[in-house]
């Protein structure tokens, strides 16, 4: 029963990187200074191997639990709403939205819509879709990867608020009040200035 709704959470998936890479192509805005992609790569590589390892079964282990309809489509539930909430992010930044560490030309610090719930909504979004992949399939890789995966925005949220601190005014104040990725939690490590 775990494959059935891991399909139908991946599909979402596909459907997601395909409208979000379309996205990109069409509707961006203009740079005016970027962080080097070395300064955020090793994130990068966090996130990619954790993808793999939620998406990709080993076949030798097996499930850890079995998945029924109640969580499985709670998960799926998961899974969509994540979805919505990148989405809804991406489209409160509009052309202020990059894939890298970069200012946008006219870049202000977004605080309406989701970025008044937490600071990083794309990335609370993704981590949610990774918790449902992870716990719909079972898998210790899957959940191995969902925290990799999770963890890895974690970390590229850092590096991208040392870079606005710098480059915006105005963003320290909206650390301080905003939690960095839950709602309503404000940990001490991320919270911390690096």
């Amino acid at each position: 029963m775990n494959l059935y709704f891991v399909r139908i959470e991946l599909i979402l998936w596909v459907a997601w990187v395909i409208s979000w890479f379309a996205a990109a192509l069409v509707w961006k805005g203009k740079s005016s200074s970027r962080l080097e992609r070395r300064q955020f790569r090793p994130h990068f590589l966090v996130i990619v191997i954790g993808f793999y390892l939620m998406v990709l079964p080993i076949p030798f282990l097996g499930p850890l639990w079995s998945v029924g309809p109640p969580l499985g489509w709670t998960m799926v539930a998961l899974v969509a709403a994540g979805i919505l909430l990148a989405w809804w992010a991406r489209i409160e930044m509009g052309k202020l939205w990059s894939g890298g560490v970069e200012r946008m030309e006219d870049h202000r610090v977004i605080q309406t819509g989701p970025f008044a719930i937490v600071r990083h909504p794309i990335y609370t979004g993704l981590a949610m879709t990774a918790i449902g992949v992870g716990l719909t399939s079972a898998l210790p890789t899957a959940l191995l990867g969902a925290a990799l995966f999770t963890g890895g925005f974690a970390f590229k949220a850092k590096v991208e608020e040392r870079f606005l601190e710098q480059e915006l005014g105005g963003y320290a104040e909206y650390r301080k009040r905003v939690p960095m990725l839950v709602p309503g939690l404000q940990p001490r490590f991320f919270s911390r200035r690096s």
